[in-house]
């Protein structure tokens, strides 16, 4: 354990003491960097000139045009939650789906993956949905576990369908393209939302008492008023979706041009709901600034605190702690995801991105796996982080909104199973790698040892061989 000196052991210990304890991530992972750099440097581990890289590091995150990405999507969903496009899409389909047990939450897991698809935030979906599907699920006798669960869970799902904010995030530290980290998450992501609805046929019939059928002076019939409300949701999200991931699929844009064009799209559709004001603009401007300047202080708290540790020869300690793992990639895999597993009961899914892709990543490389795929299955595992205690954020986001008869022990026990759920995917995707690598580009590729190049020498006679040099001697 101790092969490359004491401080790296010594340094991730503290630095996860300092976290549980509560104290601020960027401010945690800053202030243990510079100590224990200063703590290098004078028992002579640490050289003193690796500090004069952290200037243009700091420049390099600031600089980055890929995390433009970020506020681009985050202002976009801030927008989309309070726009009332989750209200026309959550009535009409509900509508559709409620003369069947469990109809609501069909109608809420299929909203929620909508919603992730253009939003890309889980505080959106979650509020949007607690607010308007919760009280009807209480209303008509749904099991009040059943109910949160769904809720939290469709919500969470967000973080893995794409245009999410955590595959961007993922792509940057791994150096990865976006594109491809949002086309490797759409088999797990359809995955996802199929097991989330065989569960719930699976309970409507072995426990149809708990979800059942809305009554039929609730749901109507299916005309065209119901059908017209169902499309007035659906049409404007699908080309919004189109317009954001489309566009990034087919190359004619970048991930932060195609957020961007999110942002203008979700102002579009506020318009369109007539919910477009300038306290709206105001509160999502608000939000976005915060979570904008909360990823660049954590980001810039990281960078301090990998140079020190890489600086220590931290990575080299990391690597062999894990290379030497046994059973090789699964074994790696598996200590890794449940490690992360672990990591996700205490931190959010920046920090855990930001800490610990650097030193993963290249084991990872080194043992043969594929990046893009290794970001995926990260993801998958990452979203948990949202649905266990004691820090879920979609639980605290459910209890915010939530009313006092909804008791928080039932929103903590009915997240277990679908907790569950999204573990069973992490195994799927450990084992059938296709279900990230089928989505990918599948151009034929081109063995670079197989180019043959050739330059033909251009034929030149002797009279023109004579010119020349006729030419050269008048010179």
């Amino acid at each position: 354990m101790f092969a490359y000196g004491i401080m790296p052991p010594l340094m991730f210990g503290g630095m996860m003491c300092f976290m549980l304890i509560g104290f601020p991530v960027a401010f945690t992972l800053a202030s243990a960097g510079l100590f224990f750099g200063a703590l290098g440097i004078l028992s002579g581990h640490f050289d003193v000139v690796f500090l004069q890289a952290l200037p243009l590091r700091f420049y390099g995150i600031i600089a980055n045009d890929l995390l433009l990405a970020i506020p681009f999507f985050t202002f976009m969903g801030a927008i989309l939650e309070r726009c009332g496009l989750a209200e026309d899409l959550l009535e009409g389909t509900g509508k559709l789906f409620g003369g069947v047990p469990g109809g609501l939450a069909y109608a809420v897991i299929i909203v929620g993956a909508i919603l992730g698809a253009i939003t890309g935030t889980v505080a959106a979906s979650v509020i949007a949905m607690g607010v308007i599907s919760l009280p009807i699920m209480q209303r008509y006798g749904y099991s009040m576990r059943l109910s949160t669960g769904v809720i939290a869970a469709s919500g969470t799902i967000t973080q893995l369908i794409p245009p999410s904010l955590v595959l961007v995030v993922l792509a940057d530290q791994l150096g990865r393209s976006v594109g491809d980290m949002y086309l490797g998450a759409i088999g797990p992501s359809l995955l996802q939302v199929g097991i989330f609805i065989l569960f719930i046929v699976v309970m409507s019939v072995l426990k149809p008492e708990t979800m059942p059928p809305l009554p039929p002076e609730v749901r109507g019939t299916i005309g065209w008023p119901l059908i017209r409300q169902v499309l007035w949701g659906m049409v404007p999200s699908i080309v919004l979706i189109f317009l954001v991931l489309g566009t990034i699929f087919m190359g004619l844009a970048t991930p932060t041009e195609a957020g961007a064009m999110g942002a203008v799209g979700g102002l579009v559709l506020a318009a369109m709901h007539r919910r477009l004001t300038w306290p709206l603009l105001d509160q999502a401007m608000r939000s976005t600034m915060r979570i904008t300047s909360m990823v660049i202080f954590i980001l810039i708290g990281a960078t301090v605190f990998s140079l020190v540790f890489q600086g220590m020869d931290g990575a080299l300690w990391i690597e062999h702690l894990l290379v030497g793992l046994p059973g090789g990639q699964i074994g790696f895999l598996l200590f890794v995801n449940v490690f992360v597993f672990f990591l996700a009961f205490f931190l959010d899914f920046f920090e855990i991105a930001f800490i610990l892709l650097p030193l993963l990543a290249p084991v990872a490389a080194k043992l043969g796996i594929d990046l893009v795929w290794f970001g995926v299955l990260l993801c998958v595992n990452i979203q948990t982080s949202f649905m266990h205690p004691p820090f879920g954020f979609a639980l605290f986001y459910l209890r915010g909104i939530a009313p006092p008869s909804v008791k928080t022990s039932d929103i903590y026990l009915g997240a277990i199973p679908w907790v569950a759920m999204q573990l069973l995917l992490v195994v799927i995707v450990i084992y059938w790698p296709e279900s990230v690598t089928y989505w990918l580009d599948k151009a034929p590729k081109i063995d670079p040892s197989q180019i043959e190049i050739r330059i033909d020498a251009p034929s030149m006679s002797l009279d023109d061989l004579g010119g020349d040099m006729s030419s050269q001697e008048q010179e």
